[in-house]
């Protein structure tokens, strides 16, 4: 049971724990592919980060890890690494985010799995990179933000403390900057029977996001520093007070900032040389803002809302998390989804984010339990059931 997306087909072999790499496998599965993750006799870290869980299940793995089969080995057993190198040899890709040169160390390494099997996607996910001076650092999103610059470009303002943004957005992008490497290497080695390393990290993830404010840098020679929510080259296009909350305004050109003053009613600011064109907004935007929260904190989000929709100028609130999950176009767009997990029972999860009109993927499979197709994998590479028995009793293979 899998999705029937444009990667079915495409073998994966998953050697990665907690968020980065599994991330890379969470989103080819999502798309098709067949992901068999390798997990250690105690499983992915994940698995314990608890709280919260559901009936003793880590949310925060099954999240991560639906759509995958899973497998556990014990890599200290040669017979488990000889395991391990009969799925290599068959796979389309294996992603991996281990420690530099773990891999070479148990003898599967790109350079030694190439050779048995030259179309392998060989795909390394890694705090720094595989070369340069921090190539054998150990990376984690937190030291990626503050190390790409993101933390210096978040948060209130000058004086304030560093911010991290709240989700591990460095882990996250090095897990689809990874898939997307993935994808290209495939397609070439498709056509050519010839595989590649893919390599990339948190700490690339992390400037990749800094497109904006590394331009402003190049530029002007200065480093940009926070400005809350809102944007560094347009205003206003930030976040405002209203009498309940707060509004996401995007009068992010002169059209739609004649549309905000005609749908606050303050036809005057039109008028002010303060704020003529974007230059001067992005000038004096210390001024600007307190003027128009003093407009929009006389009405609730929802009615500037359904006003700004129908002058097509671009808002939304400010939703947390929870509201997000009820939020009509995200259930619209599959973006809530819901697995039987057998342990756990209903299970909900987020969909995948990118639609197919032709093979579309999806979410199908609830996370595995520790070792759970272990059994059904090995067999599918040729071993006899006594052959299975032997390496559990050995302790090689792991089932729950």
């Amino acid at each position: 049971m899998k999705p029937q997306g444009p990667l079915t087909g495409m073998k994966v072999i998953e050697l990665a724990h907690i968020m980065a790499g599994p991330a890379c496998g969470m989103m080819l599965a999502d798309m098709g592919a067949d992901v068999t993750k390798v997990e250690k006799p105690d499983g992915d870290d994940s698995r314990r980060f608890l709280p919260p869980d559901i009936e003793g299940e880590s949310a925060a793995f099954m999240m991560m890890n639906r759509n995958k089969r899973g497998i556990a080995l014990n890599l200290k057993d040669p017979d488990a690494i000889t395991v391990l190198r009969t799925m290599l040899d068959s796979a389309d890709v294996v992603i991996e985010n281990y420690r530099h040169d773990t891999m070479g160390r148990l003898g599967l390494g790109y350079e030694t799995l190439r050779k048995s099997n030259p179309k392998l996607v060989y795909c390394a996910v890694s705090g720094f990179g595989r070369t340069g001076p921090y190539a054998e650092r150990g990376g984690f999103d937190l030291i990626a933000q503050g190390m790409s610059g993101l933390m210096s470009i978040t948060g209130e303002g000058p004086g304030r403390p560093p911010v991290k943004p709240g989700a591990p957005i460095a882990d996250i992008t090095a897990g689809f900057l990874a898939a997307l490497g993935c994808v290209a290497a495939y397609s070439r080695a498709q056509a050519t029977g010839e595989g590649q390393m893919v390599d990339t990290s948190l700490f690339e993830a992390g400037i990749s996001l800094t497109y904006w404010q590394s331009a402003i840098a190049f530029a002007t020679g200065q480093a940009p520093g926070a400005m809350g929510s809102a944007h560094p080259l347009n205003a206003p296009y930030q976040s405002f007070r209203t009498r309940d909350g707060w509004i996401n305004i995007g009068a992010a050109n002169q059209r739609n900032w004649l549309r905000l003053l005609d749908v606050i009613d303050a036809p005057e600011l039109d008028e002010d040389p303060r704020f003529g064109s974007n230059l001067d907004r992005m000038n004096n935007l210390a001024a600007l803002v307190p003027i128009l929260e003093s407009h929009l904190e006389h009405r609730d989000t929802d009615d500037w809302i359904a006003c700004m929709d129908a002058a097509g100028l671009p808002a939304g609130p400010v939703m947390d998390i929870c509201q997000m999950h009820r939020d009509p176009q995200a259930l619209a767009r599959d973006m809530i989804v819901e697995t039987d997990h057998p342990v756990a029972g209903p299970v909900k999860a987020i969909g995948l984010p990118v639609k197919f009109s032709e093979t579309p993927g999806g979410v199908v499979r609830p996370a595995p339990t520790l070792g759970q197709h272990g059994q059904e994998i090995l067999a599918e590479h040729g071993y006899s059931q006594d052959q299975i028995k032997a390496l559990k009793s050995q302790g090689a293979l792991i089932v729950a």
